[in-house]
């Protein structure tokens, strides 16, 4: 049974999927790219359908990504869903690296309320002369890069 009357025998809409799932429009083209979800019929005037599997698709890569799981992450945990493999170990050692990743991110986190108070500490707001602009230029100086990607990345 549908979730909805679809807009097409051929099925939802980019806008009605979205509304469904609760994935943006951008998110789902962004999926598609990334091979996350297949990409769909599209009919004579350049619309794509999306059925009600794809809808749920949809929401369980919602639900991963709710959990701040990368893409690979998201990606090993689907293809188990749909090859309908529920390979257990396979998804407990996914959530597992995943659980590492989330207390290196508190470590860091605890790190970065440490360094804000410290930084909080310096500003006494009675100077024209501001310590903590001139604390945060430092740091700015010696601050490693930090680059985004679709691996947990350290500060």
């Amino acid at each position: 049974m549908p979730l909805l009357q679809p807009q097409s025998p051929s099925g939802y809409l980019i806008g009605q999927a979205a509304k469904l799932s609760g994935v943006n429009p951008a998110n789902i083209r962004f999926y598609q790219k990334e091979k996350l979800i297949r990409r769909q019929e599209i009919s004579a005037n350049s619309y794509s359908f999306y059925s009600d599997e794809d809808v749920h698709q949809l929401r369980f890569i919602r639900q991963l990504r709710s959990l701040d799981m990368t893409l690979d992450e998201v990606r090993t945990l689907l293809g188990l869903d749909l090859r309908k493999k529920r390979d257990c170990q396979t998804a407990r050692d996914t959530l597992d690296e995943h659980i590492g990743h989330v207390r290196e991110r508190l470590k860091e986190l605890r790190a970065l309320e440490k360094n804000l108070i410290d930084l909080r500490g310096r500003c006494d707001g009675e100077d024209d002369h501001c310590h903590l602009i001139e604390a945060l230029h430092a740091q700015a100086d010696t601050a490693p890069v930090r680059h985004t990607g679709k691996r947990h990345q350290p500060l």
